[in-house]
């Protein structure tokens, strides 16, 4: 007799589901990660608060050197103005700088990153795990990619800066997306310059510029 298949029905709350635990892992970085599933899930099913380790909290392993600013600039430096970098090149950069494996899988697992990887949206991940907040993560971005070294605020264009601010609100799923546009259209009219290029204090200083 023939087989029937029954279709598969994905529960929708899955993904959010999904999408919360994953940024969960990557700010808590737990030494035994399946432990830690266990007992993140554990806690949400009894109603209780699951222990998610804020960045500020983070233990960093001695074995391992800590992310930092300077050290995403100098993996900026290697990919060399690429766009797309093939994921085995960037993990073999990553372990040179003796950054922490399971925090480059992390940024993997939450871009949903394959083979061919584009560098400023696995940059923008990378910096959201030193930024406790969008504006604070953008900052970050803005001083790696700034090529101003004339003692300058850091700045990059505006194109870029929409581009990365858009991504991360996307992943990080809470701020609506009429929001960034109505943050974007103002700043585009309102804040750049003839030069097209956006500093840390248009989004950071600025009150009517409310990234989240």
């Amino acid at each position: 007799m023939p087989q029937t298949h029954k279709q598969i029905c994905i529960p929708p709350e899955l993904p959010e589901l999904l999408k919360q635990f994953t940024k969960a892992a990557i700010r808590t970085q737990p030494q035994d990660l399946i432990q830690w599933a266990a007992d993140y899930f554990g806690a949400m099913s009894r109603g209780e608060v699951p222990p998610v380790r804020e960045w500020s909290e983070r233990v960093t392993l001695s074995n391992w050197a800590e992310l930092t600013p300077d050290l995403l600039k100098i993996l900026h430096s290697r990919v060399a103005g690429r766009l797309i970098v093939h994921a085995d090149e960037l993990a073999q950069m990553w372990k040179v700088l003796n950054l922490p494996p399971d925090l480059f899988n992390s940024v993997m697992n939450v871009g949903r990153f394959m083979k061919e990887i584009e560098w400023l949206k696995f940059l923008a991940l990378s910096c959201s795990s030193l930024g406790v907040t969008i504006a604070r993560t953008l900052k970050i971005v803005c001083e790696v990619l700034s090529s101003d070294h004339d003692g300058g605020p850091p700045r990059i264009p505006f194109s870029t800066f929409q581009f990365l601010y858009s991504y991360i609100a996307e992943v990080d799923g809470e701020i609506s997306a009429s929001h960034v546009s109505r943050m974007l259209n103002y700043i585009e009219r309102e804040v750049i310059g003839p030069d097209g290029l956006i500093k840390v204090s248009d989004f950071t200083q600025n009150p009517s510029v409310r990234l989240e």
